[in-house]
């Protein structure tokens, strides 16, 4: 029996056994009329419900939600798109609430630009519209959550991945720019695929090679060969303002938005890990060669900072030396000047007073000489004045004293005996005429005369 013909059944009068039932009759049509009309809305899903009467919108509010024995199914509001290890291709259907709505993949195999492939482990992570308008304009193109993935999300993530993959070569990934990779990634998925043309340019070495042909140019050989290679390049195409051409993503004109777009892991084929193991062999080789040269240039360094340490040494104690000695020979020199100087100012100082001396005894001397030349004159204006009466005088009383104190100590015998009266016998008369003549002979030696001047 279906649920229109228990309804009209509701309508005809019972019996009186039916009354009894028309309780229980009602809230079996209640609970049949919730059960086929009322459903619950879970946080983080958005739900396109359809009536009866042909009428849909979109629930994103929490709580029971009333769909009058229509039709809804239930949308993630945010979908993931990721490729691991290990997961075959599967699709969450989302029409029931609690799956994970979202595509599982096995690694992408990219290419890079230098024609290695990798493995790509990628996560992108989609949010669907809320609003009424733009997300019924969603179920109205994909229809269901499976369908938005297979046709729009899972093919986008995948031509993203592999044109992020077409920018840049395996080493230069490997070499440092993996954060560039995963930001380009990031930024294609949010505004575009950049178009891009791939071109090949000769770039020349700047190493130059010489060959060893010539014998007569020795060392000086001239050069051969460009040692060019052929690079290439994957350049943006440019509008006529300068900003790189996109294609955009056909799923962000249905307010689809990017929430977060990851490079998990890239596992590169076994020849470039082969070819990037005798890199990175013969990159640490030169490591250790070029530690090895830095080792012997410091060893060189050190052996020559020796020798001129050990030569500033012997310069030092050289030098040392010959300040020594140049101090010495300076001090006496010092020394012989300053006993030359003290010899020649003690000379001088002994000339000096030398010359002090000889002038002082000069004008002694002429001291002396004025005094004995004014006592001579005094002397002698006496002199001419009374003839030297006066010393005269005293001359003359002195000899006499003399003569008669030697007269009066003279011994005489008491009886003298003569043979003639001629014959000396010491009598006064005799030692008087004895006396006068010694006393002229004195007056003689004076030179002086007894008359007085007139």
């Amino acid at each position: 029996m279906s649920l229109l013909q228990k309804i009209k059944d509701l309508g005809k009068p019972a019996s009186a056994p039916s009354k009894a039932l028309l309780p229980l009759a009602v809230i079996a049509a209640l609970a049949m009329i919730a059960r086929e009309s009322i459903f619950y809305a879970e946080p983080g899903y958005v739900y396109h419900v359809r009536t009866i009467t042909g009428q849909e919108h979109a629930v994103s509010d929490v709580g029971y939600q009333f769909y009058l024995w229509g039709r809804w199914n239930a949308w993630k509001r945010a979908m993931t798109v990721q490729s691991v290890t290990g997961a075959q291709e599967d699709l969450a259907y989302a029409e029931i609430e609690g799956t994970e709505t979202s595509a599982n993949m096995p690694p992408l195999n990219i290419m890079f630009l230098d024609q290695v492939d990798a493995d790509a482990e990628a996560t992108v992570r989609f949010s669907i519209p809320t609003d009424n308008e733009g997300f019924l304009q969603l179920a109205h193109e994909y229809r269901t959550p499976a369908n938005l993935l297979r046709t729009a999300l899972m093919p986008a993530f995948k031509e993203t991945l592999q044109a992020t993959a077409s920018l840049m070569s395996a080493e230069e990934y490997y070499s440092g720019a993996r954060t560039e990779f995963n930001s380009e990634f990031e930024n294609q998925m949010n505004n575009g695929i950049y178009l891009v043309r791939r071109e090949e340019v000769y770039v020349d070495s700047p190493r130059k090679v010489r060959g060893t042909a010539n014998l007569a140019l020795g060392s000086d050989q001239e050069e051969f060969g460009d040692e060019s290679k052929v690079v290439y390049e994957v350049r943006k195409v440019l509008d006529d303002s300068g900003t790189p051409l996109r294609k955009a993503q056909k799923f962000t004109s249905f307010g689809i938005s990017v929430v977060d777009a990851r490079i998990t892991n890239m596992t590169p084929n076994s020849r470039f890990v082969e070819r990037m193991q005798l890199k990175q062999k013969a990159s640490a080789d030169r490591a250790i060669a070029r530690e090895q040269r830095i080792q012997e240039e410091e060893q060189r360094l050190l052996a020559i900072a020796r020798g001129e340490r050990e030569v500033a040494e012997r310069q030092a104690m050289a030098k040392v030396e010959q300040i020594q000695k140049t101090t010495d020979a300076e001090t006496e020199k010092q020394l012989a000047l300053t006993q030359a100087t003290k010899l020649k100012e003690q000379a001088q100082i002994e000339r000096e007073t030398a010359q002090i001396n000889l002038d002082k005894a000069r004008i002694e001397a002429e001291t002396q000489r004025t005094l004995a030349d004014a006592e001579a004159y005094k002397k002698r204006e006496i002199l001419k004045a009374d003839n030297a009466l006066a010393q005269k005088l005293d001359a003359e009383i002195e000899i006499q004293r003399l003569w008669a104190d030697a007269f009066a100590r003279r011994s005489v015998p008491t009886n003298v005996f003569g043979a003639t009266a001629g014959t000396p016998t010491g009598s006064d008369g005799e030692v008087r005429a004895f006396m006068q003549l010694l006393t002229l002979d004195s007056a003689k030696r004076l030179a002086y005369t007894r008359d007085v001047e007139k």
